[in-house]
């Protein structure tokens, strides 16, 4: 009984197949017209080099400097000691946090120079550009550790006391030479390897 059934379905499906593969050539087909493009017109992405150049000119005029009222803001004596134990803590938290960053800013000095007013003295404008992306959470950390707000912060290019140097075997050698002259004869007597 079940293979009857089965051959019956087969026969429908052969029979419905005939009759959609044939058709009649003779008979025109209805060509039926879209009522908008099918393509999608040309739209710009909206960026312009322009535009980003004018915008640019017109951010830096408007832009309007923000000063916050400190006169409600306490305003405790701090020290020198306080500043560097706070200098020497980033330092140790730059160390294992942002490498990068901390090679950059590790030769910064910091020094106080009035009861308000903090000195940074930096070697280099790149070095200065790696501490301003750490700047304003170091100061409102400091402003709020001492519970002073009215500090200021001073910026000093110092590139000659600042700059660190790579001391070599031969180096150390010539600044005794400079001491010491005598130190010359012996090495041009002895050869000494100083690389």
């Amino acid at each position: 009984m079940p293979t009857q059934i089965q051959e019956k379905k087969v026969e429908e499906v052969k029979v419905e197949l005939t009759t959609i593969s044939v058709s009649d050539p003779s008979s025109e087909a209805v060509i039926k017209k879209a009522l908008k493009p099918l393509s999608r017109p040309n739209i710009s992405s909206g960026f312009s080099i322009n535009s980003l150049l004018n915008k640019e000119e017109k951010s830096e005029v408007e832009e309007k400097v923000s000063t916050v009222s400190t006169e409600k803001l306490p305003e405790h004596h701090f020290t020198e000691t306080d500043v560097q134990n706070e200098w020497m803590i980033l330092l140790k938290q730059l160390r294992q946090k942002d490498p990068v960053v901390f090679n950059a800013i590790k030769a910064f000095k910091l020094a106080k120079i009035d009861e308000k007013i903090i000195q940074i003295s930096y070697p280099s404008d790149s070095a200065k550009n790696e501490f301003d992306k750490i700047s304003i959470e170091f100061f409102n950390h400091f402003k709020h550790k001492v519970n002073n707000h009215s500090v200021e912060f001073q910026f000093k290019k110092d590139h000659e006391n600042l700059k660190i140097e790579i001391v070599t075997k031969k180096k150390i050698f010539e600044k005794f030479i400079e001491k010491n002259p005598l130190l010359k004869d012996l090495d041009d007597l002895m050869k000494f390897d100083l690389s």
